[in-house]
């Protein structure tokens, strides 16, 4: 059941024509279906909310994000819960609530982006207003924790949401060209493209290899996000379903026993067998030397995935690397291992 909260709306000082409520946006928002809802798209001069839902920001990563969003022709703006400290978390679990569903509610913010991840989002998911959203539906940005709140806001609401570079990492040109190409000047068919490996040490990491695991093509809603908060979800009221989806999954600093842990709760779940299709990204961190009592990565991978006879690659340019592509939760993809693509059906903004 969606939650009905009121809370106080911070005001910035900009034009009279600025102060037109977003909900009659929301009232104009085209559907891709009967049950996704897509956001407004981004432009020059629109304002970026950022926020920090989960572990604390330093000021200089919130001064550098705020940078490159001046950069690229946004406004930056953020309220003074951004700032501190709350033990790890930014602050409180409700103040950071607060944080994220003033965000949507001011009139004036044309956009969120999450400026880290880290831990936290899974404690504020039941403080959310999402009937909120459901009236202000924006562009909400972010990956790594954010993977909670981009597919339980999906859940929720039917909003559209981005698994793109957070704030402490969007100052990478393959990064920005690529979030561009689907919140600003979105194509109908976009191909999303990896990024180039021209860095010696990973054209020969592991980590970076890009594989076939399952070949084939799927055509699925995509899904997914960090495997550690996917699983995270598991048991809630956000689980992910991934019946007919394309799932992406990526993690960072997991051992090959750990990611096949995890690998093989999802398996022995509900759904996670009738996805359509499965994306890795890059799985940094994830890999250990080969040990005779032990696996590498790729063979946990393949182990595990291989025997689903689910249509699956490894290694696309999305995760806690530099390069990271943006994708749309909700929005309907085609995937073709042989040629490495992945490509959006229809545009994720309108």
């Amino acid at each position: 059941m969606l939650k009905r909260r009121k809370f106080i709306t911070t005001t910035i000082g900009f034009s009279a024509a600025s102060m037109l409520p977003n909900n009659l946006f929301a009232q104009q928002a085209p559907k891709a279906n009967n049950s996704t809802v897509l956001p407004k798209r981004l432009k020059k001069g629109d304002t970026i909310g950022l926020i920090a839902p989960g572990y604390a920001v330093s000021l200089e990563v919130l001064e550098k994000a705020e940078k490159t969003l001046k950069d690229m022709g946004f406004v930056p703006y953020h309220t003074e819960r951004i700032i501190g400290n709350q033990g790890y978390f930014s602050n409180t679990d409700q103040e950071r609530a607060d944080d994220l569903n003033e965000m949507f509610s001011n009139p004036n913010i044309d956009g969120i982006l999450c400026t880290r991840g880290g831990y936290g989002c899974t404690r504020i998911m039941q403080l959310i207003d999402y009937e909120n959203i459901v009236q202000n539906p924006k562009v909400f940005i972010g990956f790594s924790d954010i993977t909670a709140l981009l597919n339980g806001i999906y859940k929720e609401t039917g909003l559209v949401t981005f698994h793109g570079p957070v704030g402490s990492t969007i100052d990478d040109p393959y990064s920005i060209s690529q979030l561009k190409k689907v919140v600003i000047k979105p194509k109908k068919k976009l191909v999303i493209k990896n990024a180039d490996l021209n860095d010696g040490e990973l054209l020969t990491s592991p980590e970076f290899e890009r594989y076939t695991i399952t070949p084939g093509e799927a055509i699925g809603k995509l899904a997914g996000g960090s495997l550690t908060l996917i699983n995270a979800l598991i048991g809630t009221a956000h689980e992910i379903d991934f019946t007919n989806t394309i799932v992406c999954i990526e993690d960072v600093e997991e051992a090959p026993y750990r990611i096949d842990r995890m690998l093989t709760q999802l398996i022995e779940g509900k759904t996670f067998s009738k996805a359509s299709g499965i994306i890795f990204g890059v799985c940094k961190g994830c890999d250990k030397p080969k040990k005779p009592n032990s696996f590498t990565l790729k063979e946990v991978i393949m182990d595990r995935i291989k025997p689903l006879q689910i249509p699956a690659i490894y290694g696309m340019s999305f995760g806690h690397v530099k390069n990271n592509f943006t994708f749309p939760i909700g929005i309907e993809a085609k995937l073709d291992t042989k040629k490495m693509m992945l490509q959006l059906q229809s545009k994720a903004v309108f």
